[in-house]
C-alpha cells in the first residue's frame, strides 16, 4: 500500500512540476504587487469604474496563482506524512490516499484554467439560441436548452441575463439572447457554438411518435472597452417595436424594443429588456459589436487553417451535440466524443465534463495543427 501511494504521489507531483511550468508565477505575484500597490493609494475610488477593474483583475489574478501556492505545500505534507507513516498503518494509509486522489483531481481543474488562456477568455459571454425548423418541438427543445444554460449559469456562480426573448407560438422559445457574466464564461462556453440535436418522444405528438429537432446556439464574447469595432450608421438598418415577454408579464406598452441589422454582414440582434429605447439600443449595439468582433476572429482562424494547409473547414453551424431520450437515454459530443448516459443531469446544467473534455480537445486540434 505505502509503495502503491507513493508511485500515486510521485504521478501527481510529476504533473503538477509540469502545469506550473506552463505559469508565470514571477510575473503573477508581480502583477499583485502592482494592483495592490495602487489600491493603497489615496485617490484610488475617484474613479470607481477603473476601481472596480483592479479589483476584479486582483482577484482573478489570486484565483490563478493561490491553487498552486497551496498545492505546492499540500503535496510537500503528504510527502513529509508519507515517509513518516509506519507500514502497517492503515488508518493513515487510507487519509493519504485521499488526499492524494483529491489533489489528482484538482491538478486536471488547473490543467483545464491554463487552457482558458485567451484574451477572450476572461470575457462575459452573450450566449443566442435559436430554434430550427419543426415547429412547436423546436421551440420546446430550445426552452429547455435555456434552462440548462441558466443552470449551469447559477452553479457557476454567473449571471445570465435576459436581453431578448421571441416565445413559440404555442410554447417554448423561438429565439432568446442571453448576456451571462461572470469569471472566464467566454472561454468555457465557447464550445457550445453550434446545432444541438434532440431525438426524444415529442409530447406534443399525440400518436407518441419519435421526434427529431435542431437548435442553433451562438456564443460570443462580449468586447472590452479596450477593443475598438467600428459601425458606421450608413450600415445599420434600426428598427423599434413593442417588447414582448414570456406569458405577457412585463410587457412595455410603449415601441421600446430595438432590432439592428448590420447590412454589410447581414447580422440582426435585438434587445427588449429596457424599458428605454435607447438603453436596449445600446445593449443591442453591444451584441452586434460582439458579433462582428467573432466574425473577425473566424476570418483571422480561417486564415491560418488556410495557411497551415488544415483540411477540415470550421463548421460553426454544424451538429455538435446530441441529446438522446428515446429509445435509449445518452448525450454525446461529435467532436470530443464525450458522452454521458445521464441526460437529466446534463439537462439540469452539469456540463464541465463537455466543456472541459471540448477545451482538451481545442488544445490538441491546435498542436496538430501548429
Amino acid at each position: 500500500m505505502q509503495m502503491e501511494l507513493r508511485e500515486h504521489l510521485e504521478r501527481v507531483k510529476e504533473k503538477f512540476t509540469e502545469l506550473r511550468g506552463l505559469v508565470d508565477m514571477e510575473r503573477m505575484c508581480a502583477e499583485i504587487a502592482q494592483r495592490e500597490t495602487r489600491m493603497s493609494d489615496a485617490n484610488f475610488w475617484q474613479d470607481q469604474e477603473a476601481a472596480n477593474k483592479i479589483i476584479q483583475e486582483l482577484k482573478s489574478l489570486r484565483r490563478r496563482i493561490e491553487p498552486f501556492q497551496k498545492m505546492e505545500a499540500d503535496l510537500k505534507n503528504v510527502g513529509e506524512l508519507l515517509e513518516l507513516a509506519e507500514p502497517e498503518d492503515s488508518d493513515i494509509h487510507g487519509q493519504l490516499s485521499e488526499e492524494i486522489m483529491t489533489m489528482d483531481a484538482l491538478l486536471n481543474k488547473l490543467e483545464i484554467g491554463l487552457l482558458l488562456s485567451g484574451r477572450e477568455d476572461r470575457a462575459n459571454a452573450f450566449l443566442s439560441i435559436h430554434a430550427g425548423a419543426g415547429g412547436t418541438e423546436s421551440c420546446d427543445w430550445a426552452s429547455m436548452l435555456l434552462r440548462m444554460y441558466t443552470r449551469w449559469a447559477q452553479s457557476n456562480d454567473a449571471v445570465a441575463e435576459t436581453v431578448d426573448f421571441l416565445p413559440g407560438e404555442e410554447a417554448g422559445v423561438k429565439s432568446v439572447a442571453l448576456l451571462i457574466k461572470g469569471d472566464f464564461i467566454y472561454g468555457r462556453l465557447k464550445g457550445e457554438t453550434g446545432v444541438h440535436r434532440l431525438v426524444r418522444i415529442s409530447p406534443f405528438d399525440a400518436n407518441k411518435r419519435r421526434h427529431t429537432s435542431f437548435v442553433s446556439v451562438e456564443v460570443t464574447p462580449e468586447i472590452d472597452e479596450d477593443i475598438t469595432i467600428e459601425v458606421r450608421e450608413e450600415d445599420l438598418r434600426v428598427d423599434v417595436y413593442r417588447s414582448s415577454g414570456a406569458g405577457g408579464q412585463h410587457v412595455n406598452k410603449t415601441d421600446s424594443a430595438v432590432r439592428l441589422t448590420h447590412v454589410p454582414t447581414g447580422i440582426v440582434v435585438a434587445c427588449q429588456i429596457e424599458r428605454s429605447q435607447i438603453k436596449n439600443r445600446a445593449m443591442a449595439m453591444k451584441m452586434l459589436k460582439s458579433k462582428l468582433y467573432e466574425l473577425e476572429l473566424q476570418k483571422r482562424q480561417a486564415e491560418i487553417d488556410k495557411l497551415n494547409a488544415q483540411k477540415k473547414k470550421i463548421e460553426w453551424g454544424s451538429q455538435i451535440r446530441s441529446y438522446v431520450m428515446q429509445p435509449y437515454s445518452l448525450v454525446k459530443d461529435h467532436r470530443t466524443e464525450v458522452e454521458t448516459g445521464n441526460v437529466g443531469a446534463v439537462m439540469d446544467g452539469r456540463l464541465d465534463e463537455f466543456i472541459d473534455g471540448y477545451l482538451r480537445w481545442q488544445a490538441r486540434e491546435s498542436k496538430t495543427t501548429a
